[in-house]
């Protein structure tokens, strides 16, 4: 008798993967890229920090480089050395600004009798306004409240002179890291190509160290179009406040100039302290009418420089987006204060010319010159040729 056998049908198959809307899935994975870009972010910020005594002045020393970049490279298309080049550029930077400040240095001194002179004088006038106010302020009781100051500067003696020797420590730590980035800036401007192809070499895959040297050719020029358009807004800022006071009569013209031209390479905060000078100046020698004039002068060139030179000219040499500069400037501000503000705009255009380069966006972060493609100095090594990414 033949036996019947009944073949069990399969349970259909369930899925395995969980009723997850693909749209969740997608945004799960940008979250969590961002998250590890994030806390690399961080983490290098913090390492750059602890490091500051060193990342600092090469941080200046790059953009020092950047400014010198065009005149060593100048004088290397004329035959000179590389050495000599960035020697003789380096040289010409230092000659500038110890130039600027032993001008400044001799119209302070043959301007000092008069202005401790005016200075004094509109003290007295100051106290005789405050005399007519109606608030019974007496001579007598001004006297009171100097000799009060006075006591409280004595009784804090030990706390001034600490305050004045970490003001010291401070100045040698500043002097050090000068130091620093003045050899560094050195090297960068005669060996920078073969420092960083030796840093590529290292650190990049072959597959990929053609693009990112061109990349980094590309950010380069853009940082050097920065560091010339920042020239030209400090020149501008130094020439309008400068303005200002040779046609209100004030004195040391020359010295605001040269102190509102160095300033004005901290975004924002430097065109503040040189305009507080200026008004300073024109309040003890010509009274507040003058004072107000001068600072409603400041303020024009503040806002020239916030509104138009900084978001224009830079964000033109950059190509970067004029509402970009100013988030930047704000963003490194809050980062790392003045620092931060002074570095952000450099570092976005770099970061945008390269990762546009990168992209094949075709974008130069700059204005097409020579600048983005600068030749290798004589005997700097370019990276071996590579076959392109897959």
């Amino acid at each position: 008798m033949p036996v019947l056998v009944t073949l069990e049908q399969p349970e259909p198959r369930v899925p395995l993967e969980p009723d997850v809307p693909r749209g969740l899935t997608i945004a799960a994975g940008y979250a969590l890229r961002f998250l590890v870009l994030g806390v690399f972010v961080v983490g290098l910020f913090m390492t750059l920090s602890y490091f500051s005594m060193l990342s600092v002045p090469l941080a200046i020393a790059t953009l020092l480089a950047a400014m010198l970049f065009p005149i060593a490279d100048r004088l290397r298309r004329w035959g000179w050395h590389p050495a000599l080049a960035a020697l003789t550029a380096l040289l010409l930077l230092l000659l500038v600004v110890a130039g600027l400040l032993t001008f400044v240095g001799q119209q302070v001194a043959g301007e000092l009798p008069s202005l401790i002179q005016q200075t004094s004088a509109g003290f007295n006038t100051f106290l005789a306004w405050l005399g007519t106010l109606p608030f019974n302020i007496d001579s007598d009781r001004l006297t009171g409240w100097l000799n009060e100051g006075l006591a409280w500067l004595q009784t804090q003696a030990s706390a001034l002179a600490g305050t004045a020797a970490s003001v010291g420590a401070a100045f040698g730590s500043f002097f050090a890291g000068m130091a620093t980035a003045l050899v560094a800036a050195f090297f960068f401007a005669f060996q920078g190509r073969l420092i960083f192809s030796s840093a590529v070499n290292l650190l990049v895959p072959r597959a990929y160290r053609t693009q990112v040297d061109a990349a980094a050719l590309r950010g380069w020029g853009s940082l050097v179009a920065y560091m010339r358009s920042a020239v030209i807004v400090a020149a501008v800022d130094a020439a309008g406040v400068a303005l200002a006071a040779y046609l209100l009569g004030v004195p040391l013209v020359g010295a605001l100039f040269a102190l509102t031209f160095f300033l004005s390479f901290i975004p924002i905060v430097g065109a503040v302290l040189a305009g507080a000078v200026a008004v300073a100046l024109a309040l003890v020698t010509h009274g507040w009418v003058s004072a107000l004039i001068m600072l409603g002068a400041v303020i024009a060139v503040m806002q020239l420089e916030g509104n138009f030179l900084q978001p224009l000219v830079m964000g033109k040499a950059v190509n970067v987006h004029p509402l970009a500069v100013l988030v930047g400037i704000t963003a490194g501000g809050i980062v790392s204060g003045i620092l931060g503000a002074l570095l952000a705009i450099p570092l976005l255009a770099f970061s945008v010319a390269f990762v546009g380069s990168l992209r094949g966006s075709g974008s130069s972060g700059g204005p097409d010159s020579d600048d983005a493609d600068p030749l290798p100095p004589e005997g700097a090594a370019t990276p071996p040729e590579a076959p392109a990414a897959t």
